[in-house]
């Protein structure tokens, strides 16, 4: 067989449903290949549309996303996407096409070292020089895709390699289990915990790629320890839970850091750095902290730990709550209750523009439990990540490590595919919106119905924020948008505008029935942002 057809059966044995990207000349072998293959090629308009969709196939999944491009151009316009997943910890395996290795190690049309810029951006990143390792490469590109802490890997494929005949076969698959923790490292996090007096949880990713849920849930029941849980961790504690806190990631002294500032001891599970900063929650650097994760702690002067348990999250868990002592009371029980009054507090509003919590609250309202929102990243990022209420992980995903504005539309195309039965709703602001606005028409070509919910308030919201903190005005964040409407129906999508509060919930009932790929226009009251900075300065203090 063709080593281009070796390969796509490679990419068949890991189990690869999708392959998201955008066919070109050097990638003609692999594509050829593919029309005999199980593997269904979505065709994007954008490779970082692609590359998005891999990740966040992989965010839900547990399995690597895949995307593709050709060489040059299309290569590097995967690359803000593959960052995205491997900073966020999210399996995905790039494959870009290359030229002929006979013009490799000159300057020639549309050649870069692929291999060596996807180095920075990946945890393993090759190039195929011949066709007898193909096999090899792609077993290794998954396996450490899948590997803790999970991630991206890229593969560089040659067009005269692809062309070449190849007598070899996939190699088998094997699973490797998390180890134990170690025994005297749990009897050290039991005696911690026995002893505090003011325990906190703080919950990260890691316990959702652990599929240490159901885990987690029972340990913080079984000792009465509250949880707080990162942007990307919303929904691993159930927020009706009368002992979840919530989200902490607001780089403010919000209700959930009065909680780590009473704590003797923050037990961090499945929590990785980059989801927030330990120098946020922990500014004096002195808080004893318990580690319990799949792999050892980053090094960072904020994050100086007591006890560190590596292993399998769940064993962990069950083995520290099976012996440790429960704690009475539920000090923290004020914290969750104002963060539950601010949720309601605009429950009812009419004022229009309309107010972040109202916009929430709604789209909280039409939700089932089990639907799913991919959140652009802006402004709304960040009320979406404090104020919209989980019950279930996975439900809410939010882009949080790289933070790269785009992802929410192809986003939410692959978590259609993957779950067909849900609700998807992309929550974007318009400047992130129109960065791969392009993929409604894969959306509309695939008829995956999504609704599309812009906040629009013609500007960059985020920044707008931040400037006027800072200095009190603003600089250069204002532009002008298509009339939304329009533009959702000229690719054969429907479009709704928002003229009044009153509308906002009957017009997401109308999308979601309507059962095809809706886009909203939602004028946003940005004012709430400074509101908010200036509530929690002034709400922690007596707390």
């Amino acid at each position: 067989m063709k080593a281009a057809e070796l390969f796509v059966k490679c990419l068949e044995n890991e189990g690869v449903e999708y392959i998201f990207g955008v066919p070109g000349e050097e990638n003609l072998d692999v594509m050829d290949a593919l029309l005999d293959s199980s593997i269904i090629f979505i065709t994007t308009r954008h490779e970082q549309g692609a590359a998005f969709m891999a990740d966040v196939y992989g965010r839900l999944t547990g399995r690597p996303g895949v995307c593709l491009a050709t060489l040059g151009p299309g290569a590097t316009n995967l690359m803000t996407g593959v960052a995205d997943a491997n900073m966020d910890h999210a399996p995905l395996v790039a494959i870009a096409g290359q030229a002929d290795t006979e013009r490799l190690h000159k300057e020639s049309h549309q050649v870069l070292k692929l291999d060596e810029m996807f180095q920075h951006i990946t945890k393993y990143s090759t190039i195929i020089l011949t066709e007898n390792v193909i096999n090899e490469v792609v077993r290794k590109a998954f396996k450490l895709a899948m590997s803790e802490k999970q991630g991206a890997t890229f593969i560089e494929f040659p067009e005269n390699i692809a062309k070449l005949d190849v007598d070899t076969k996939p190699l088998p698959i094997k699973y490797v289990k998390q180890p134990e923790p170690p025994q005297d490292r749990i009897e050290a996090a039991i005696e911690l915990i026995s002893n505090a007096k003011l325990p906190i949880i703080l919950a990260g990713n890691g316990v959702i790629r652990a599929n240490a849920s159901d885990q987690l849930l029972e340990f913080a029941e079984k000792l009465n320890i509250p949880v707080a849980n990162t942007f990307m961790a919303k929904g691993v504690m159930p927020f009706r839970h009368p002992l979840a806190l919530g989200s902490v990631g607001l780089q403010s002294n919000d209700y959930a850091n009065v909680g780590f500032s009473k704590a003797d001891v923050v037990i961090c599970i499945g929590y990785d750095l980059v989801e927030y900063h330990p120098k946020l929650w922990n500014p004096t650097g002195n808080n004893c902290l318990i580690h319990l994760d799949t792999v050892s702690a980053e090094v960072d002067a904020y994050y100086s730990i007591n006890v560190g348990a590596i292993g399998d999250i769940r064993l962990s868990l069950a083995r520290i709550s099976e012996k440790a002592t429960p704690h009475v009371g539920d000090m923290m029980r004020p914290l969750r209750d104002a963060l539950i009054s601010e949720m309601k507090a605009h429950s009812k509003d009419t004022v229009f523009p309309i107010k972040p919590q109202k916009i929430i609250w709604d789209l909280r309202t039409v939700l089932e439990s089990s639907d799913i929102v991919i959140t652009d990243v802006g402004a709304h990022k960040m009320w979406m990540a404090r104020m919209y209420r989980c019950d279930e992980p996975n439900t809410c995903i939010i882009s949080n490590g790289f933070a790269s504005m785009g992802i929410a539309v192809p986003g939410a195309i692959a978590a259609k595919l993957v779950n067909p039965d849900k609700t998807i709703v992309a929550v974007t602001g318009d400047a992130g919106f129109l960065m791969n606005s392009q993929e409604i028409e894969t959306a509309v070509r695939l008829s995956t119905p999504i609704v599309i919910l812009i906040w629009n308030d013609c500007g960059y919201g985020l920044i707008e924020w931040k400037q006027m903190n800072r200095f009190g005005r603003p600089s250069n964040v204002a532009f002008n948008n298509p009339d939304f409407v329009q533009y959702a129906e000229s690719f054969g999508a429907k479009g709704f505008r928002v003229e009044k509060t009153e509308e906002l919930l009957p017009t997401l009932k109308k999308a979601i029935e309507s059962n095809c790929v809706c886009i909203i226009d939602c004028p946003v009251d940005y004012s709430e942002n400074l509101k908010l900075t200036e509530h929690l300065g002034e709400m922690v203090c007596p707390i």
